[in-house]
């Protein structure tokens, strides 16, 4: 059943500010221990659709949520193949908390291209105590995605957001819901919104299938008049060519490697201790049956190949932004055709994976009490995010014709 609130600050006195992650090493080695914690009852927490709350403060407490803001303003400033390794590693133990801060990564990227000296000293110290962005990007019932009726309105020295939203990833657990709405001139304007603002509401309603407890549902922003200071010109990142579209999307690619990894570490498991061999097959155990054997190598090419692209993709990506200079169109072009590839078989294991894990693990497998129906769920509703078919169009179409790809998040 669905519920309303009026989402309210944390209580700072209580809250400790966050570990600060000095570098790379360090943010891959807590990577590891945070998945390790949240592991253990992922599983239960997608049956009984319980949100993370308690898990959550323990993900960002720990800094990773930190990871990117720039040295130059104290925080670690990783590289991208490390980001999208954390990201894979916490996907891997659960998808839900893998994709949380999938959208506040590309809103620290939005202070980074956007903001003047003054907000991102502000904000990036407030990302370094650990205070993490939800999200009110999509709207239901739209033309398409870009298609917003939410209105920013500038009013004096301050902005009045109105209007309601749709997929809101991680509002439910936020410091700050930023909300994206149009100018008069349709310019898109990105408004941080405090926590307890007035007018501001997270309805919990998110009832899809996967990704059960990311609860992405909806937010209500009612004429909330929003300082200058929290308000962002989000038009910029695409105006110009920048990463963040590229960016946003190989975090999303991240995510779907990691349910793969975790879809088929479960069919090893389960083939291993439990699945029986066909009766044709002549062998005692079914981790011996020569056509399981075929299928677990197939599986296992197609995660390699899938995480090479990741890989390559973030390399890419590293590889421009170290640039001293600005990136060019066909910076960003390169790079986003080099994570359309990746997100491509991202996309394709993980369906691969969720349903193979039955086909091999048996009839047992499919029993509510293991619960390995997640992996396919997670990723068929994680992988819905934008359509891949459109990826193989956007690759062919740079590949044969030169065309660039649109710049916008899903690219």
């Amino acid at each position: 059943m669905a519920t309303t609130q009026d989402i309210s600050a944390p209580d700072v006195a209580k809250k400790p500010h966050a570990h600060v992650i000095r570098d790379d090493a360090e943010a891959i080695s807590v990577a590891h221990e945070i998945a390790a914690r949240l592991a253990l009852q992922a599983s239960d927490r997608d049956r009984e659709r319980r949100l993370p709350y308690e898990e959550i403060e323990w993900f960002s407490q720990a800094g990773l949520w930190a990871i990117t803001v720039p040295r130059q303003y104290g925080g670690a400033g990783v590289s991208y193949r490390t980001l999208t390794e954390v990201i894979k590693i916490i996907a891997t133990a659960d998808p839900s908390l893998g994709q949380l801060p999938q959208n506040h990564l590309g809103l620290v990227d939005v202070i980074a291209l956007t903001g003047d000296e003054e907000q991102k000293q502000f904000f990036f110290g407030e990302i370094l105590r650990g205070k993490r962005f939800g999200n009110g990007f999509s709207e239901k019932g739209t033309k398409n995605v870009l298609d917003l009726k939410t209105r920013v309105t500038a009013s004096g020295d301050a902005f009045v957001v109105h209007g309601t939203k749709f997929y809101s990833t991680g509002a439910l657990f936020a410091d700050y819901v930023p909300v994206l709405g149009l100018d008069e001139d349709r310019r898109s304007w990105l408004a941080y919104i405090p926590a307890g603002t007035a007018g501001l509401q997270v309805v919990d309603d998110w009832s899809g299938f996967g990704q059960r407890t990311t609860a992405s549902g909806t937010v209500i922003v009612d004429q909330v008049s929003v300082p200058a200071s929290h308000v962002f010109p989000a038009h910029k990142v695409s105006d110009v060519p920048t990463l963040n579209g590229p960016i946003s999307q190989i975090i999303q690619a991240a995510i779907d490697a990691g349910i793969a990894r975790a879809a088929i570490a479960d069919t090893l498991a389960f083939v291993r201790e439990r699945s029986r061999p066909w009766i044709d097959s002549g062998v005692e155990r079914a981790s011996d049956d020569p056509l399981v054997v075929r299928e677990v190598g197939h599986l296992h090419i197609q995660l390699h190949a899938a995480e090479a692209l990741l890989e390559r993709a973030a390399l890419t990506i590293d590889e421009i932004a170290a640039k001293a200079t600005s990136p060019t169109e066909d910076d960003i072009a390169r790079a986003s055709v080099a994570v359309g590839e990746a997100k491509v078989l991202t996309t394709e294991v993980s369906l691969l994976a969720g349903e193979k894990l039955f086909e091999l693990a048996g009839t047992q497998s499919t029993l509510a009490a293991h619960n390995l129906d997640r992996h396919w769920r997670n990723a068929r509703t994680h992988t819905l995010h934008d359509p891949v078919r459109w990826k193989y169009h956007l690759i062919g179409n740079y590949y044969l014709n030169g065309i660039k790809p649109t710049r916008h998040p899903w690219n």
